[in-house]
C-alpha cells in the first residue's frame, strides 16, 4: 500500500523537502509515501543484495550498492528509490545531482536497477519500465515472487517470475526465469544463481 500526497511539487521541491527517514518516491510531482515492506520483500532484497556485492567485490569491479540513491529520469518530475540500484562509482563526478541530492540520471552511473515487486506492483510493470528504459538503463529486473502481476507479464496460471528486461537498440527485450532455471545476468554473466533460490528467500517453496 502507498499513500500519495496529493500536491504538484518539482524535483527540486521534493529533494530539499523529502525528510531523514521513510522512503519516498516522487511520480510526475506527487509525492508518493512507500508503505513498509514486509518481511519476505525485505528477506528477497538482502538476498539478492548480499549475492551481488559478494559478485562485485570477486570481480573487483567499481560497483557498489546504496542504501537511498533517487533515480530521475531526465524529463518529467519524477524520482525512484530503487529496492536494489548498483552505481557505477566512476562516472559520479558527470552526475550534477550526485553531491547535493544523492541522485543519479545518466545511465553510465547505473548498470542494474531491480525491483521487488509488491502491493504497487503497476508502478515496478509499468511506470518504472518505461522511465528505466527512457533513461536507458542496460538491464532491469522485476522479482515477482509472489506472483501478483498481471497474467499479461507472468503468464497464466501465475507464478513466481524474474523478468530481466536487457537494452537492446533502446529497447527492453525481457527474458523470463522460474522454478530452478538459472538467471542470466547481462551485468553479472558470473551470478550463480536460480530463480527458485530467490524465491525461496521470500519465502516461497516451489
Amino acid at each position: 500500500m502507498i499513500q500519495a500526497i496529493h500536491k504538484l511539487v518539482t524535483f527540486e521541491d521534493f529533494a530539499a523537502w523529502r525528510p531523514e527517514g521513510g522512503r519516498y518516491e516522487l511520480h510526475d510531482g506527487v509525492i508518493v509515501e512507500m508503505a513498509q515492506p514486509v518481511g519476505d520483500h525485505e528477506d528477497v532484497v538482502g538476498f539478492l543484495a548480499l549475492n551481488i556485492s559478494i559478485e562485485i567485490g570477486r570481480q573487483k569491479l567499481p560497483y557498489f550498492i546504496p542504501k537511498t540513491v533517487l533515480v530521475k529520469p531526465f524529463e518529467g518530475e519524477s524520482a525512484y528509490s530503487p529496492d536494489i540500484l548498483i552505481i557505477n562509482r566512476p562516472n559520479l563526478v558527470n552526475e550534477p545531482l550526485w553531491k547535493k541530492e544523492s541522485t543519479v540520471s545518466q545511465a553510465i552511473s547505473i548498470p542494474l536497477v531491480i525491483e521487488v515487486v509488491s502491493t504497487n506492483w503497476r508502478d515496478d510493470y509499468y511506470k518504472k519500465l518505461a522511465d528505466y528504459e527512457g533513461i536507458g538503463i542496460p538491464e532491469y529486473w522485476i522479482i515477482d515472487y509472489a506472483a501478483i502481476g498481471a497474467r499479461k507479464f507472468i503468464g497464466n496460471p501465475k507464478l513466481p517470475t524474474i523478468s530481466i528486461y536487457q537494452l537492446i537498440d533502446g529497447e527492453y527485450q525481457v527474458n523470463q526465469f522460474k522454478g530452478d532455471t538459472h538467471i542470466v545476468s547481462p551485468t553479472f554473466p558470473e551470478l550463480n544463481l536460480t530463480a527458485e533460490q530467490i524465491f525461496q528467500a521470500g519465502g516461497v517453496q516451489i
